[in-house]
């Protein structure tokens, strides 16, 4: 296979690759719209669609070119790249999916909480999160701190209603 060809698989790989991990993380992001967006299935991806048409459409005006494609594709390998060598290593992969996915993830968090709309969040702005809210339910021993077994059951509870498995969706990380 030819380089061009080669560099225009590992793009579209990578641009497949991002649209699913996204994907993937809003399934699991306990204050996102289910997977397919509130109006039904796909709806989530075509914003998502969208979202990158305004971005290879350079010059704006409304549609894309074979040119901006182009150009589009070439900027995200350079950019994914980052040693330069021409390829696109897992660790590469990984790390500029990671960091796309964090910039949707914190300005949609800004969107949806910046009440004063500046762009940032205050501390009056951020919310206290489910777990100081719900502090009292999980300490089900009443001693003012929540066990592990406590978590754990919380947490157990919390999958069997259909809100996936992580601390995220309680504001402690991941485990």
């Amino acid at each position: 296979m030819s380089a061009p060809k080669k560099t225009a698989v590992a793009t579209l790989a990578l641009m497949g690759a991002l649209m699913g991990g996204i994907a993937l993380a809003q399934d699991d992001a306990p204050d996102m719209p289910p997977p397919g967006g509130p109006g039904g299935p796909g709806e989530g991806r075509g914003a998502m669609l969208a979202e990158m048409f305004d971005t290879i459409d350079a010059n704006k005006d409304g549609k894309v070119t074979q040119e901006e494609l182009a150009a589009h594709r070439k900027a995200e390998f350079t950019a994914t790249d980052t040693n330069g060598d021409g390829a696109l290593s897992s660790e590469e992969l990984q790390a500029r999916m990671l960091a796309q996915m964090l910039a949707r993830q914190s300005a949609r968090m800004i969107d949806n909480m910046d009440d004063d709309g500046n762009g940032t969040l205050s501390e009056a702005e951020m919310d206290e999160g489910p777990v100081a809210r719900n502090f009292a339910r999980i300490d089900t021993d009443n001693d003012g701190a929540i066990s592990k077994e406590e978590a754990a059951a919380m947490m157990q509870h919390h999958k069997k209603r259909g809100h996936g498995g992580g601390w995220g969706g309680w504001g402690m990380g991941d485990n």
